[in-house]
């Protein structure tokens, strides 16, 4: 097929818009830039594009809880079409702020009776947390971390601090490949803060849905692209790209 087109979905309060475009665009595709108010307006536009992307920043102000006022949104106003989407083998990105969206929004994992199965809550230091995290990479069915298996890139959030509803949940979304993201230290091992820079359980990083095309991280890919972004670059030399490119490569990859 020709080149996948890009939706970077901005509502007020992302931030992290214009890095996703750069990144995407860096990767050799087209990408757009639409308001959630637009998108609402005319849901049927979702079907011109093949990847969607939910950027980081605050969207509202975090004024209810990170996230959770456009999850709502899409939840209420366009969710059969965005799981239309995901069910024609397209692509759903969060970063961040975008990873709280998808996931309070249902599109990661799917609420049952008694309500969500997990969050993503305040950090446990009680702060906002902005440093270089190392990940460990398990990249299973989803296509954005195809032969990948570990990440340097940088994470600046105040919740991000992933919380199941009961333990066998986790154990659930271990056993089915969905835990596909994980904070270590530098020696490869699960540890905890700051390696854990939110107190996450099981150092959980990142998620994708069962189908593996929706995937959700809290760190920030798009912040590490340019070898210089690398904060050992002039001790370690340059290399080709920084490490988050190669998941916005896959991503265009996957179409091809």
């Amino acid at each position: 097929m020709a080149s996948p087109r890009v939706l970077i979905l901005r509502a007020p309060g992302s931030n992290c818009d214009k890095e996703t475009e750069f990144a995407f665009q860096k990767a050799g595709v087209s990408t757009q830039s639409i308001h959630i108010i637009e998108l609402r307006k005319n849901p049927m536009a979702l079907r011109d594009f093949q990847i969607l992307v939910i950027p980081g920043g605050f969207t509202y102000g975090d004024d209810v809880a990170a996230g959770k006022i456009l999850a709502n949104q899409l939840a209420s106003f366009l969710g059969q079409e965005l799981r239309s989407f995901r069910d024609r083998e397209k692509l759903i990105l969060g970063i961040c702020n975008g990873f709280q969206v998808l996931l309070k929004a249902g599109l990661i994992l799917q609420p049952d009776e008694e309500g969500p199965l997990a969050t993503l809550a305040h950090n446990t230091s009680g702060r906002f947390e902005a440093r270089w995290v190392n990940l460990s990479v398990t990249p299973g069915k989803c296509p954005f971390l195809k032969n990948m298996d570990r990440l340097l890139v940088p994470v600046a959030h105040g919740e991000g601090r992933f919380v199941t509803r009961t333990p066998w949940i986790q154990d659930g979304l271990e056993k089915s490949g969905q835990v596909v993201l994980r904070f270590i230290n530098e020696k490869g091992e699960l540890d905890g803060f700051p390696c854990n820079p939110n107190g996450s359980q099981g150092n959980v990083a990142g998620l994708c849905d069962p189908s593996g095309r929706v995937l959700g991280l809290m760190p920030h890919p798009e912040r590490h692209l340019l070898p210089t972004q690398h904060p050992r670059w002039t001790r370690e030399g340059l290399k080709p790209h920084g490490e988050g490119f190669a998941l916005f490569q896959n991503a265009v990859e996957y179409f091809k």
